[in-house]
């Protein structure tokens, strides 16, 4: 049973192996970003919009750092997914030891200079003084659970890179059903407020990671390691930095043009913070099916490189970022006409100008959702192909565009320009990365037949 949990991607038609691998990863993102909304929805109808605003007045930020360490995960199994296609099994189990010394460390420093800096970066966010409060303590509770972040992130990367991506959301739709459960008692029961928001996540997530950690250790004959395997390796941990603290910079730079424009719209005062809340939470759900199919697609294409098929890697990109582009254009017509009435799951129908501005953004929105079906699918194979530094640029662009709009346009167009400020960024990363992408396979070709 346990041998065949995992897959070799390097047989088989591409677009199917995808989307078989994608399907449990999907509806994985849907479970979690399903609870942010039920998240959202309980803290904005039991506690206020003024609480939701609290909850929504960092969220930059919290994908700053939690991006980070996505992202730095993500990275650190690039190799492992290449040595699994190559059958290089101890070269590969070695990578997961020296992957877990390096995410121990890493949780360490992330989560003490996080809580130290909590009240530094709500100042920089410029969060109105009414949900000052109730926000410091939010994310003081998230950053608190950084390691929980890690530990479920770095241990389901490693098993979707050996094939298994069912594993992943079965401990995933566990945590996020007790999510729920923990979001009600912790804020109707016991009446902590954002407090308990935040230890319900946190709560949830740890059972994830241990749950994932657990069944690694148990189930996989593939990972159980030998002792001559279990050291640190200065070349393994170079590799493993260099795939990805990249990444995770990657997600962190995208993020700091995010902070920049929620500092921007924060600004505008508290009923656009909670509209920004509510438009985010669903443009997060909205953008599940892009992150599914990209970690497939980068899946693909990293066991193949090691495989060394290049004509794979080719079919995989192109049928991933094909898919890509028209689930866009469909959940952008969704958005386009339904973002008001769909925004009205967390606010109640009084608070017009709440939902107002929640539709407005969500629609326009809408119209540049076919741009993430490139850049989420190319950029994440470029980074699995092993181009880490060229990926992360991607993520400058992204910021500097995001900058651009908030720091010039908000002063000048309102609410107005910060609608438009995150297509800009998407748009011009995408005019970035699919020519960096292509030269990257390119080269790869040379490599190949050198």
């Amino acid at each position: 049973m346990s041998k065949d949990l995992t897959k070799n991607m390097t047989e088989g038609r591409p677009l199917g192996l995808i989307l078989r691998f994608a399907l449990p990863l999907l509806i994985g993102n849907l479970l979690q970003q399903g609870y942010n909304l039920v998240d959202a929805a309980i803290v904005g109808r039991f506690l206020g919009t003024g609480a939701l605003a609290s909850v929504g007045a960092s969220s930059s930020v919290q994908f700053l750092v939690m991006g980070f360490c996505i992202g730095a995960c993500c990275g650190f199994c690039v190799p492992v997914a290449q040595k699994f296609g190559a059958r290089d099994y101890s070269s590969m189990r070695r990578y997961i030891y020296n992957s877990f010394i390096l995410t121990a460390v890493l949780a360490v420093v992330l989560t003490v200079a996080c809580a130290l800096l909590c009240t530094n970066i709500l100042e920089i966010l410029s969060t109105p003084a009414d949900v000052f409060q109730g926000a410091w303590v939010y994310l003081f509770i998230l950053f608190l659970g950084i390691p929980f972040t890690l530990l479920y992130n770095l241990t389901s990367g490693i098993m979707r890179a050996i094939g298994d991506s069912k594993t992943p959301f079965i401990f995933l739709a566990i945590s996020t059903i007790l999510n729920v459960f923990f979001d009600l008692f912790c804020i109707v029961v016991l009446k902590w407020g954002c407090a308990g928001a935040a230890i319900a996540t946190v709560s949830a997530q740890a059972i994830s990671g241990f749950l994932c950690l657990f069944y690694i250790i148990r189930k996989y004959p593939v990972l159980k390691m030998q002792k001559e395997e279990c050291h640190l390796i200065g070349d393994y941990q170079k590799t493993l930095m260099i795939m990805g603290f990249p990444m995770g910079l990657q997600f962190s730079i995208t993020a700091i043009g995010s902070m920049v424009m929620q500092s921007a719209n924060n600004g505008l005062g508290s009923v656009y913070v909670s509209a920004f809340t509510a438009a985010s939470r669903l443009k997060m759900f909205a953008m599940c099916p892009f992150d599914a199919l990209a970690t497939a697609v980068s899946t693909f294409c990293s066991q193949n490189y090691g495989a060394k098929k290049l004509d794979r890697i080719k079919q995989g990109l192109w049928q991933g970022t094909t898919v890509g582009v028209f689930y866009g254009i469909a959940v952008g017509i969704i958005l386009i006409f339904f973002g008001r009435e769909l925004s009205m799951i967390f606010v109640t129908g009084g608070e017009d100008a709440v939902l107002d501005a929640s539709g407005q953004l969500l629609h326009y929105s809408g119209y540049f959702y076919w741009a993430l079906g490139i850049l989420n699918v190319v950029r994440l194979c470029t980074q699995g192909l092993g181009y880490s530094g060229r990926a992360i640029f991607s993520g400058v662009v992204e910021m500097i565009a995001r900058i651009v709009v908030s720091i010039w346009f908000v002063p000048v167009f309102g609410f107005m320009a910060i609608c438009f400020a995150d297509q800009a960024a998407w748009v011009t990363a995408v005019m970035y990365i699919l020519p960096t992408c292509i030269y990257c396979v390119k080269k790869i070709e040379k490599e190949f037949n050198s």
